[in-house]
């Protein structure tokens, strides 16, 4: 039995402009659903995301919604952990890395870790902490 977890991330009006920002990175398949379109919305909310999905290759799903207006966003750590199968995984992990760094804060840079994997943690321009370990 495979059981998937999916990263639910909660933002406070940026939702879109984040996927938009992991799609240009991760590629994959973006969809959004706004307020207006899931509720019929016609105040402050009507453009805010209430449903934001990206489907990226190598099993990554992340999904992401505006909370409600003046409520503060919760976001967690997402952690990227894999082992990659070759050279070819490992530089896609590294321009992941390198797309999510642009504008970061990075608290520990991506590089060769004292157990022997690629490792690296920074928390994006949106204010998500994220952490990358590879093993070759």
């Amino acid at each position: 039995m495979t059981i998937g977890l999916t990263p639910y991330l909660q933002f406070s009006g940026t939702a879109r402009s984040a996927l938009e920002f992991y799609h240009s990175i991760f590629a994959g398949e973006l969809g959004l659903l706004t307020y207006a379109e899931g509720m019929g919305a016609e105040d402050e909310t009507r453009d805010l995301i209430m449903h934001g999905s990206l489907f990226v290759d190598h099993g990554i799903h992340l999904m992401a919604a505006d909370g409600p207006v003046g409520a503060p966003s919760v976001l967690g750590t997402v952690s990227l952990s894999n082992s990659v199968a070759d050279e070819a995984e490992h530089q896609t992990l590294e321009q992941w890395w390198a797309g999510l760094a642009e504008g970061a804060e990075i608290s520990e840079p991506l590089a060769k870790a004292p157990w022997g994997d690629t490792f690296g943690m920074l928390t994006d321009k949106f204010g998500v902490p994220w952490m990358f370990n590879a093993a070759l």
